[in-house]
């Protein structure tokens, strides 16, 4: 019978639910706050995990300010996360930015936008449409 989750699935939503919980509430740095992790990635051997982080702003210069807080604090949540989850071998953690949530609310802004614009194009063409097609009288006479 075939498990339905690796190893490394279990330890990385383990991982993901500390970090939080760290981030959250043990490190203080107000550049930091509302900073989610949306994922995490653990190689098979456990050595390194890749933390998927999103911000509440969207200005690169405070994301990219914000990465490199949380890549000097990796080694203290690293500390942290280890005596959470009492690993034998506790992962190096690797920050990274998670764009997708900023992407799928530039598509959605983009959906929204044209089927506005779908809206109100068809609601022309119909006008025009109806301006072209010949008249009932006007057939009738010629």
């Amino acid at each position: 019978m075939a498990r339905e989750y690796a190893r490394t699935d279990r330890v990385g939503q383990q991982i993901q639910k500390e970090i939080a919980t760290i981030l959250m509430r043990e490190i203080k740095d107000p550049r930091l706050s509302m900073t989610t992790v949306s994922a995490v990635e653990v190689t098979r051997d456990l050595a390194y995990a890749k933390i998927f982080v999103t911000f509440f702003n969207d200005n690169q210069d405070e994301i990219k300010a914000s990465l490199e807080v949380l890549a000097e604090a990796e080694g203290y949540i690293r500390s942290l996360l280890g005596k959470r989850l009492r690993a034998r071998i506790m992962p190096h953690l690797r920050f990274v930015y998670d764009s997708s949530m900023s992407e799928g609310v530039r598509m959605s802004a983009l959906v929204d936008q044209a089927v506005a614009s779908d809206k109100n194009g068809d609601a022309e063409v119909d006008d025009t449409q109806v301006d072209d097609e010949p008249s009932v009288d006007s057939e009738k006479g010629e």
